[in-house]
């Protein structure tokens, strides 16, 4: 079992090692475009994938709008919040699409009311073949809006192709894929959190 776990993390540690630098950080400036200019951004995805976005949701609407844990009553915030919303988080909505149209529809058609020109989508999965976020990301793209993929490293992965800008990360490990897509958001929210990204 120990060395198990030992192998585990440093496998772990080399994935998180591999993702793109660069690439991370033209998100985080897209990111900041996007608050300056008051667009929406979404993302979705599925199973540990859905909570990532869940958890992603609230560190960008929260902790990176300025609100800073122990500051109540009146926490200190940034001058403009993001506007942010976790697609796979409405759960009357998703499940009336799922049982009256189809799973499949669950996130674009709730697009369909929100989305706009110049926002961002983030579409995570591990494995980018996920019918439902793939239909997303194909709506999105005919309307302008900004998608962006999270994806583990399979090689064929409709969401990478299809996604006008993508992150990687280089296994094909389900958790060690989840743990680095949150390492990804995580950065994206910390950026902001901690100074780096006005």
């Amino acid at each position: 079992m120990k060395s198990w776990i030992q192998n585990y993390l440093k496998e772990q540690a080399r994935v998180a090692a591999a993702l793109p630098i660069e690439e991370i950080q033209t998100w985080v400036e897209l990111l900041q475009s996007a608050r300056e200019n008051g667009a929406q951004v979404f993302a979705c995805g599925n199973g540990g994938s859905a909570s990532n976005c869940s958890h992603f949701a609230v560190d960008l609407g929260k902790g990176a709008s300025g609100m800073i844990a122990g500051a109540a009553p009146h926490p200190k915030e940034t001058k403009k919040r993001f506007r942010v919303l976790s697609l796979n988080d409405n759960v009357a909505w998703m499940t009336a699409l799922g049982n009256d149209v189809s799973y499949d529809d669950v996130y674009v058609e709730q697009l369909k009311n929100y989305g706009m020109t110049g926002d961002i989508l983030i579409a995570v999965s591990v494995s980018g073949n996920s019918p439902n976020v793939v239909r997303a990301v194909e709506w999105a793209n005919s309307k302008g809006i900004v998608t962006l993929g999270l994806v583990g490293n399979k090689k064929e992965s409709k969401l990478r192709q299809l996604s006008k800008r993508s992150i990687t990360v280089e296994s094909g490990h389900y958790g060690q894929v989840e743990d680095a897509q949150m390492h990804v958001l995580h950065l994206l929210c910390y950026a902001f959190i901690e100074g780096q990204a006005k």
